[in-house]
């Protein structure tokens, strides 16, 4: 039984996706302060010296002057304003994400298609044929016609 979870535990995709958790929990950390500490406060500034972090909708009677106030006195609040920070955080997370594996894609070369589709019948038909497999079409006159 240790062998076979030694061998599970060795294989390339458990390591990689360990690896890929590791980094990727250390990434949000990072990301999450660049919001927090570099975007928000600027951000704030222009929109009149406003905190996001200390945005809320309180729904007791009694009123707080922050959030951390009515958490103290356990009155409960909607605090949207956490919920903009962790969204803007969520957005700049997945536009990195999307920027850097468009970028691994752009390195490592996409192949080339090896199918096209039939303009007559539209089923899948090797790149190089002349004629459509399934309804016997001639490719090469509809590619000069259409041209």
């Amino acid at each position: 039984m240790l062998k076979e979870f030694k061998t599970f535990i060795i294989r390339g995709n458990v390591l990689d996706l360990a690896i890929g958790f590791v980094i990727g929990a250390a990434f949000g950390k990072i990301i999450t302060s660049l919001v927090n500490d570099v975007l928000m406060p600027p951000i704030g500034l222009i929109l009149g010296r406003a905190s996001f972090s200390n945005l809320f909708i309180n729904l007791s009677r009694t009123p707080y002057a922050t959030i951390e106030e009515a958490k103290r006195a356990g009155a409960p609040t909607i605090n949207y304003g956490l919920f903009i920070n962790s969204l803007i955080d969520f957005l700049i997370v997945a536009f990195v994400f999307f920027i850097l594996l468009k970028q691994i894609n752009r390195l490592k070369g996409e192949p080339p298609p090896s199918t096209k589709e039939c303009p007559y019948c539209a089923s899948a038909i090797a790149i190089k044929a002349s004629r459509c497999p399934q309804c016997t079409s001639d490719l090469q006159t509809s590619s000069s016609a259409q041209n």
